[in-house]
């Protein structure tokens, strides 16, 4: 099994839950991403991580963990959105570093929370009512030239183990 994980995710804290989303219902057969849970006091749990690879989930969301730990439903949608956008294998280094620094910046600019899963994957969340066009003109300007591929997180909803 291969696990995705997050290295930083954006709402670690000392007391976050670990759990796990199957990625099979996605096409990712034996791939699992190891999801950072904050604990609600209702026995739900808020998304703490800018998903990498599930579908349908977003940072903030109230889920609920089926008795293996893996989430099994969304019980409260926090209406955000994942904007991800991963740069293509073979990338010459100095332009990957030029496009992520763009989308780096950008994504500081607009005030934005984003994670890196190494140098060429990046999710970037997006709240209600924000706005997005800048950086999404930046990553259109990567793809548009032929070095990366983007995507919406919720054009797929959510399936639970």
């Amino acid at each position: 099994m291969q696990f995705i994980v997050h290295e930083d995710p954006v709402g670690r804290t000392a007391t976050n839950y670990i759990a796990r989303a199957d990625l099979a219902p996605f096409g990712l057969d034996g791939q699992v991403e190891q999801l950072w849970l904050k604990a609600v006091n209702d026995g739900s749990y808020e998304v703490a991580c800018i998903p990498f690879s599930v579908y349908g989930l977003a940072l903030g969301d109230a889920v609920v963990l089926n008795e293996d730990d893996y989430v099994s439903e969304i019980v409260k949608a926090a209406l955000h959105r994942t904007l991800r956008l991963l740069f293509i294998p073979g990338l010459p280094p100095a332009q990957l570093r030029q496009a992520a620094e763009a989308i780096r910046a950008e994504v500081s600019a607009a005030g934005l929370l984003s994670e890196w899963n190494g140098d060429r994957f990046v999710a970037v969340d997006v709240p209600p009512n924000t706005e997005s066009a800048r950086l999404f003109a930046v990553m259109e300007a990567a793809v548009d030239a032929g070095h990366a591929y983007w995507e919406w997180a919720d054009v797929t909803p959510f399936v639970g183990a």
